[in-house]
């Protein structure tokens, strides 16, 4: 049984054991290129036009050409199809990447691609454990990203390797995640993932303007509290901030919601998450 799919923007499904880029792609060699992770289940991807608009949007920022959306929304269909026929309703991740394109060849234009694999064990057992996460310093402030437009903090590029980073060096601390901290002193993202204040029935996210990739499920998440009566805003919000609230969660588009189960040194309420499980299905299934 296959673990794998990979379909080309061209509507092609390729082998997965077999080389797609070429060796001077731009976004293996220099990481120009955006990309969007997301959820398969139901045998549907789930919000397919959010991430698109964020990838278009990302795109925009790096200077890319112009994202062909149809191309890769049939790319994601013929992915998505092929990997029902192979493996039924399993949940996976699907991937989507767009890059600049060969650095040497002329006319070849942008590489665009969908991949989709089973959803990793890891992101399943933080869905049902929560995360300890470690609070990291970013070393800038949050009106950097509107100083330095040409930081990208907005898009959600193919240069991960500084996220990824962050990550093993709070996974050799013994925490499984991050929470960037702004040099001023306020909460900005996870390494991957979103992070919401929950106290009682109010949300609370920072704003994208602080420097931070706008996140599709969180968006979604909130559009659907507001539709259920919850309070759904946006606010500054501190390490003590997060440390006081009835829960904190990660949120993004496979990991869906893992709760924070600590904070450095601060352990965080054992009380379950109330309703908001619930209202994370709502959001990503509606």
């Amino acid at each position: 049984m296959t673990d794998r799919v990979l379909v080309s923007f061209d509507g092609v499904v390729r082998d997965p054991d077999l080389p797609l880029l070429h060796a001077d792609d731009l976004g293996a060699v220099r990481g120009e290129g955006v990309f969007e992770t997301m959820l398969l289940r139901g045998a549907r991807v789930r919000k397919v036009g959010l991430h698109l608009d964020r990838l278009a949007d990302g795109a925009r920022l790096l200077g890319l050409p112009p994202v062909d959306r149809a191309a890769a929304a049939r790319a994601l269909d013929i992915a998505t199809g092929e990997w029902v026929r192979l493996r039924g309703e399993d949940e996976a991740m699907v991937r989507l990447a767009y890059s600049r394109g060969r650095e040497s060849a002329s006319g070849d234009g942008p590489t665009g691609y969908v991949t989709v694999a089973a959803v990793p064990e890891r992101i399943v057992a933080t869905r049902i454990s929560g995360v300890r996460v470690m609070t990291l310093d970013r070393g800038y402030t949050t009106d950097f990203g509107g100083r330095a437009p040409w930081q990208l903090l907005g898009a959600k590029s193919l240069s991960y390797a500084t996220n990824m980073a962050a990550v093993r060096y709070a996974n050799q601390r013994g925490f499984g995640d991050v929470v960037y901290v702004s040099a001023d002193g306020y909460v900005l993202e996870g390494a991957r993932a979103s992070v919401i204040a929950m106290t009682g029935r109010s949300l609370v996210t920072p704003p994208a303007q602080v420097g931070i990739l706008p996140g599709t499920t969180q968006r979604a998440i909130y559009a659907e509290a507001l539709r259920s009566g919850w309070a759904a805003t946006t606010g500054m919000l501190t390490v003590g901030d997060l440390c006081a609230a009835d829960a904190v969660w990660l949120v993004s588009s496979v990991t869906l919601a893992a709760r924070v189960t600590a904070i450095d040194s601060t352990v965080m309420t054992t009380a379950d998450g109330g309703d908001f499980p619930d209202l994370v299905d709502r959001a990503v299934d509606c």
